[in-house]
């Protein structure tokens, strides 16, 4: 049983485009494509829509995106426009971006101006998160949002149907977390393919039904013993690790991931949205000033580090990897923070460069290799 659902969460990861398009035909439903970091997936939930992760994508030419981005532009925002420009995200109704980062404005204003076929939807999730004045700012952000989903759907979101959806998201958030616990628990079951197949399906298919999936495989895992890993276990961060070539130079040298602290994977289900607010966009707008440990939600106290930390003592990790995507300015700043508190805390650490878009991982498999012996 366990075998079949991680093949099925592999076909989902490795075929988004086909499965993806299959359920809009098969369903008669209209698809929004969701731009990282972070963005109200509940709603578009809410509005009897699909909400698509669009994440970049690996083995991509970027040809028609040089028109708008320079080569300093991070590359997982270039492949997000030269897959919308080449027709690879058509089946969609249109695209929300949060504006978080420099990148992230030039891709909504690029977008507008280049993928004319599919629309989008801009917003700005603001930085004084944790003021009532920046609540209330995402509120209004959240309501221009639900105005241009009930645009596309031709009807009104019910505030019933954007609880209803709060609370599938809420469920499937707290399955998650229990299988990154499982998975730290049985490292051999869940390799970190597995692992990551797990986090990247979620994206290509509704909450509801990945939530079954989940479901099924935590029981499954709860049946059998823990194991122990000859290997050594490790921490990983950044903005996304899901290249096969990465994941397979960890697995040659027995390292395995035990916990996270990626915004591709569990930084997305750490925080649920809380019953606190006077209706379902305030409840999502207090998610947003609850979230900790991620680099584009502003955090003076900069606790990522020490939260990675946490993790690494909870887990029995021996070492943590910082996987700094290339020219992501956010990262770069609380890269040099959180490597010094998991030194300071007496852990080994290594930090290193990641693009999607140059698949060469040579120079990555010699650090990796060194790390490992070091462990």
């Amino acid at each position: 049983m366990i075998n079949e659902i991680l093949k099925e969460c592999e076909y989902i990861a490795k075929n988004p485009k086909k499965v993806v398009s299959e359920y809009i035909e098969k369903n008669n439903v209209k698809a929004i494509g969701m731009v990282p970091l972070f963005g109200p997936e509940e709603l578009v939930d809410a509005a009897g829509m699909l909400p698509v992760g669009l994440w970049g994508g690996y083995n991509v030419e970027i040809d028609l995106a040089k028109q708008y981005f320079p080569a300093f532009c991070a590359s997982l925002a270039n492949i997000v426009m030269e897959l919308g420009l080449n027709g690879t995200y058509n089946m969609l109704s249109a695209v929300i971006i949060p504006g978080m980062t420099d990148t992230l404005n030039s891709l909504s204003q690029n977008w507008r101006s280049g993928v004319k076929n599919i629309p989008l939807i801009f917003m700005v999730y603001p930085q004084n998160r944790k003021l009532q004045c920046g609540i209330d700012y995402l509120v209004d952000e959240l309501k221009f949002v639900k105005t241009k989903l009930e645009e596309i759907k031709g009807s009104p979101i019910l505030e019933e149907d954007i609880e209803k959806s709060i609370e599938v998201y809420n469920k499937h958030r707290l399955a998650m977390r229990e299988f990154a616990e499982l998975a730290a628990s049985h490292p051999i079951t869940i390799n970190n393919q597995n692992r990551s197949n797990v986090y990247k399906s979620s994206y290509f298919i509704p909450k509801k039904e990945h939530l079954e999936l989940l479901n099924k495989l935590n029981e499954e895992l709860k049946k059998i013993p823990e194991e122990n890993y000859n290997g050594k276990r490790i921490v990983i961060t950044g903005l996304i690790f899901d290249d096969p070539n990465l994941l397979d130079i960890l697995e040659q040298n027995n390292l395995r991931i035990v916990g996270d602290y990626l915004a591709h994977e569990s930084i997305q289900y750490n925080t649920d949205v809380p019953n606190e607010g006077k209706n379902s966009l305030e409840r999502l707008a207090n998610q947003w000033r609850d979230i900790e440990g991620f680099s584009a939600a502003y955090d003076p106290k900069k606790l990522r580090g020490k939260m990675i930390v946490e993790l690494m003592k909870k887990q029995k990790a021996t070492g943590a990897i910082f996987a700094l995507m290339k020219f992501s300015d956010l990262e770069e700043y609380d890269m040099p923070i959180c490597v010094q508190d998991v030194k300071d805390a007496g852990f080994p650490v290594i930090s290193f460069e990641i693009e999607q878009q140059d698949s060469d991982s040579g120079q990555v498999k010699t650090r990796i290799q060194t790390f490992a012996e070091m462990l």
